[in-house]
């Protein structure tokens, strides 16, 4: 019986314990850096050369990690005879001969829960519509089949935002370790020649350097949003060979450019510049090629047309699958494939807008209520048949039997308009820590999963720093080459100094690997993180507990069909879900007039000093049970730990928006890129010359020119809230 079904027992809190488990709300359709004698640019800790071209002194990082990460026990646990987890005496992993598998690694964002068909497979009551509506409209048969034939993970959790989450699994450090923050890329603090920027700092070890040193051929494709200021913030600064993508959170499907629409920020440059990159053994630079640039329609109806973002980098993993040297053992594939789906800004090719109507009347549906969230499946089925594709490139090639696939999504859906998700059943979203915004759609698959754990589900924790160590370690290494970092030792040792010669303006000490190696776990369905996991700034984990604190934004109910003609009317009225404030540079323009204002628009809930949930038997977070006198002991015993540690928790000043950051991009032919310690990097291009935007970016810059725009955006805000607040349309009113 899994944890969702098992009878809940009353406890103290006789009148939590009897509130219903799905209570639907507002979201159901019918209700409403050497040291040279100061410290500064020019002084750096040890790192690799950036310079040169080959690909072996490509910008590659110092190598290795920093110890002290959770290991699994010496002893073999979880080792399966005859199974993908040898019974190796060091304690599994692929090495002693073992073949190594090709990864096939799927990281969807902001993939809702409510929107993954594995999660819509209950039963629905006979006369509960809306129930059957949205089994109708979640249309994901490729990633439903994968899961029937892989291992669902059901407690897979991330931080609450993209970026974070995303420098933890390319460094193998919980999110609080490496980056709490979104901060922009163009971002540069001076005298923090290792974190004084935005991302992962440049001296820790990346996921993709620790594949290569295991032999792999390392790609990705898509999205990055783990730093861009310096060649080592790069993918293959971090140890990528090949990499197609963009370095910011999002940008737009069809014109590649950070537009406001797709970011809702203004950055420093003026949001100018487009953010559309390529690098390989031969080429670092924008991507260049007028068919993936222009498109002639963005409403065209072909079924892919390479100028939508996507349908790009579905074209790119294919051709990398199908150009992978399968004859080479020893140097098998690892395909990072960072989805821009189903991101905002909501844009789709108008052939999936037409598929997905008629699917859903296939499916004894109706046509959908919302045109967001009609966008939104439109986009989920396109995710679904791109990695439908890409598997079938696997078994064409031969590879799949010898492939293991992981899937997951960086954080929870956005619930606010436009990110248009559904969480449902869980609660809240993108930007909180309850379930909703935490724990993510997951599984693997792939012909390297034994064929004993097919078909099933497992329930322990895994976070998402966990696939850097376990990916390496079943990639051939130990743990202790997987879950250590010498480069980030030997920046500490640096920083160490430097501290003790300049006391006055230290630098933080990079955190060690968190990562657990989960493989075996995962096999032998045990949970690998029963200890406390910190998962955010203001959550705590510790099985089956979990801790919130503060005020939690988008802390809504959304039901089976979200949104709706019902939140759109009270999205109309003033009660959100929003987001309530614009970034213009380095500041936050609120779109609100009042702290009660702002309260409607992100919906708030205030956890205070904390509120109490027990995960296990209550996963929708409907029971509260800070109040109860019988768990006043476990409230307080994780109180004082999420405080204990988030002592450590790692907070550089990554400093300030850069202008240079905008000069090197009029240099390197108007794409978003590397603009610190880039001497021999780019490619020949040539430049943008364009006198009056420079002229208007350095104006920018001034602290007269800044306030003048921040001014300016505070001004028209009013204007900004009500355009974002009739943005999506009620098609019909159901009965």
């Amino acid at each position: 019986m899994s944890p969702e079904t098992r009878p809940m027992l009353l406890s103290c809190c006789l009148l939590a314990a009897l509130l219903p488990l799905e209570i639907r709300g507002r979201g159901g359709e019918g209700t409403a850096a050497c040291y040279s004698g100061s410290r500064g640019e020019g002084c750096d800790p040890p790192v690799a050369d950036a310079k040169g071209g080959d690909e072996a002194s490509l910008l590659q990082a110092t190598r290795g990690g920093h110890s002290g990460g959770s290991v699994v026990a010496a002893d073999g646990r979880g080792c399966a005879e005859g199974g993908a987890w040898p019974c190796h005496g060091s304690g599994g992993g692929s090495g002693g001969g073992a073949k190594k598998p090709h990864i096939l690694y799927i990281l969807a964002d902001d993939y809702g829960w409510g929107n993954f068909g594995p999660h819509r497979r209950g039963p629905c009551h006979p006369t509960d519509w809306e129930c059957r509506q949205g089994k109708a409209e979640v249309n994901t048969p490729v990633l439903d089949e994968l899961v029937d034939e892989g291992i669902l993970l059901e407690r897979h959790y991330s931080y609450k935002i993209c970026g974070p989450s995303r420098n933890s699994l390319q460094s193998g450090r919980l999110g609080v370790h490496v980056n709490m923050v979104n901060a922009p890329a163009t971002t540069m603090n001076r005298k923090d020649p290792i974190s004084g920027y935005a991302g992962m700092p440049r001296n820790m070890t990346g996921m993709g350097q620790k594949m290569k040193d295991r032999g792999y051929r390392t790609h990705i494709v898509g999205k990055w949003d783990v730093g861009m200021a310096t060649p080592q913030h790069t993918p293959q600064g971090r140890g990528y060979d090949t990499w197609m993508g963009y370095f910011l959170f999002a940008n737009d499907y069809w014109t590649k450019g950070n537009t406001f629409t797709a970011t809702g920020e203004l950055d420093n440059c003026l949001n100018t510049f487009t953010d559309y990159f390529l690098t390989n053994e031969t080429y670092r630079g924008g991507v260049r090629d007028d068919r993936l640039l222009f498109c002639p329609n963005t409403s065209r109806p072909e079924i892919d047309p390479l100028c939508y973002e996507e349908a790009a980098f579905k074209q790119r993993a294919l051709d990398i699958i199908r150009n992978h040297n399968v004859r080479d053992k020893q140097h098998p594939l690892f395909l990072l494939y960072s989805s821009h789906l189903v991101h905002t800004p909501l844009q789709v090719p108008e052939s999936y807008l037409k598929e997905i109507d008629v699917l859903v009347k296939k499916r004894g549906g109706k046509p959908f209520s919302s045109e967001h969230r009609r966008s939104y499946a439109a986009m989920t089925l396109y995710l679904d048949r791109a990695v439908g594709e890409m598997v079938a490139a696997l078994k064409a090639k031969s590879m799949y039997e010898d492939t293991l696939i992981v899937f997951h999504a960086d954080n929870g859906g956005p619930v606010y308009l436009p990110g248009s998700a559904n969480n449902w059943p869980l609660k809240g979203s993108k930007y909180n820590d309850f379930e909703g915004g935490v724990r993510t759609n997951a599984f693997l698959s792939g012909g390297f999963v034994p064929k004993r754990n097919r078909g099933t589900k497992h329930h322990g924790i895994i976070s998402i720093a966990d696939w850097y160590g376990t990916l390496c370690v079943i990639g051939g290494g130990t743990e202790e080459e997987c879950l250590s970092d010498p480069s980030a030792e030997e920046a500490n040792s640096w920083i160490q100094e430097q501290n003790s010669l300049f006391p006055n303006n230290t630098l933080p000490l990079l955190p060690s690997v968190d990562s657990v190696v989960q493989w075996p776990f995962i096999l032998n369905g045990s949970n690998g993180r029963p200890g406390p996991l910190h998962l955010t700034n203001a959550s705590l984990l510790e099985w089956p507990y979990k801790l919130v604190i503060g005020v939690q934004p988008f802390s809504s109910y959304q039901g089976p069909l979200y949104p709706n003609c019902s939140t759109i009317k009270g999205l109309r009225d003033g009660q959100g879900p929003l987001e309530s404030t614009l970034t213009v540079f380095d500041s936050e323009v609120p779109l609100y007039t009042s702290q009660q204002q702002l309260e409607q628009l992100e919906q708030q809930e205030d956890c205070g000093d904390g509120c109490l949930y027990n995960v296990e038997v209550d996963p929708t977070e409907h029971r509260d049970l800070a109040g109860c006198p019988k768990h006043a002991k476990i409230l307080a015993r994780m109180q004082a730990k999420l405080a204990f540690l988030s002592r450590d928790n790692f907070e550089p000043d990554r400093g300030t928006s850069a202008l240079k950051a905008c000069e090197v991009q009029f240099f390197n032919g108007g794409y978003y890129g590397p603009f610190h310690k880039i001497e021999g990097y780019y490619s020949p291009v040539e430049p943008v010359d364009d006198p009056a935007k420079k002229k208007e970016i350095e104006f920018a810059a001034t602290p007269f020119g800044e306030q003048f725009t921040i001014n300016r955006m505070e001004q028209i805000s009013p204007l900004l809230l009500k355009q974002s607040e009739a943005q999506d349309d009620c098609l019909y009113c159901p009965n």
